[in-house]
């Protein structure tokens, strides 16, 4: 666990050791930000909105078997199984996900 005063117990157990390291390095000063870490943090929020953004709906048929397979599967990562079905797809058209 970090020795960070401005952390709650609870996030501070969440870092591994290099985690806590690099907090520690920045919180005393040892590496501070780069200069353009302000335009490159814009840019990554950016990507993360355009990632996120669902503007479109589809509907489909699959057997019921695949379905509860898919939820399980969901479950057991925590996460709604459209989400799951959302990221499967991102990550096919992406070419991540390859058969």
């Amino acid at each position: 666990m970090c020795a960070i005063k401005e952390m709650s117990t609870s996030d501070q157990e969440k870092l591994d050791q290099e985690e806590c390291e690099i907090l520690e390095a920045f919180e005393s000063g040892r590496i501070t930000r780069s200069k353009d870490a302000a335009k490159t943090q814009d840019r990554h929020r950016k990507y993360a909105e355009a990632m996120f953004k669902k503007d479109a709906r589809i509907s489909i048929r699959l057997p019921s078997k695949d379905l509860r397979g898919l939820q399980k599967k969901a479950l057991v990562e925590g996460i709604p199984y459209q989400t799951l079905v959302a990221s499967i797809l991102h990550k096919y058209v992406e070419g991540r996900l390859r058969e």
